[in-house]
């Protein structure tokens, strides 16, 4: 049985330990799953636009620049030549894609035991309700506070609940990351201490799964 405790956001009275789905937070972590899924996500996020330029490709190199013969200095066909100063790259970065997939199955399944790992580590914790009425750090830094959240936290809470108070909220406060629950994922769990959940973030998630 996996457990975590429930704050209510106005702070009112003693934190409620209720029980989490075990069929998100008590799964077997799969360390390699995390890792695939963690490398497909670093990969994608590239942009392979690095690109240098061939002997091909080089400005000038129209005309040998000394005769064949007879300078006591080496045959040179080309001033685009790799070994000459301003000539072509050999074997250099060109443009490519560094896309990766992962079959649908196996990116459920990693969100699924990043969420299992952070839970089995008791660093789960849940709020009834974001109620920012407008973006307030200081709010978000007493609420951190309240549920025992001081290192890096990801923050998740319902997409009815997502908006710019929320979000300006937390923007300000460093290794501290707000994400609606559609955008929760592997690289952001794995990446901070704490995971900050709303109940309508989890029933979200319920939906999802």
């Amino acid at each position: 049985m996996v457990e975590a405790k429930l704050y209510t956001f106005d702070g009112d009275g003693e934190p409620e330990t209720i029980e989490l789905d075990e069929r998100l937070f008590g799964a077997q972590v799969n360390e390699d799953l995390l890792y695939r899924t963690m490398r497909m996500q670093l990969e994608n996020r590239r942009q392979g636009t690095s690109c240098t330029k061939t002997r091909g490709e080089v400005r000038g190199g129209g005309r040998k620049p000394w005769r064949q013969k007879g300078t006591g200095r080496a045959r040179a066909g080309s001033r685009r030549s790799p070994l000459w100063p301003g000539g072509g790259i050999v074997f250099g970065p060109r443009p490519r894609a560094y896309h990766i997939k992962l079959p649908k199955k196996m990116r459920r399944g990693a969100l699924v035991a990043a969420l299992s790992d952070r839970a089995g580590e008791g660093q789960v914790v849940l709020v009834d309700h974001m109620g920012f009425q407008e973006p307030k750090t200081k709010a978000a830094v007493a609420l951190l506070s309240r549920v025992g959240m001081t290192s890096t936290t990801l923050v998740a809470v319902g997409t009815s609940e997502y908006n710019r108070a929320v979000k300006k909220s937390f923007s300000n406060l460093p290794g501290v990351r707000c994400l609606a629950t559609s955008g929760l994922n592997v690289y952001d769990i794995l990446r901070h201490r704490g995971l900050l959940l709303s109940l309508p973030a989890v029933e979200e998630l319920k939906e999802r799964f």
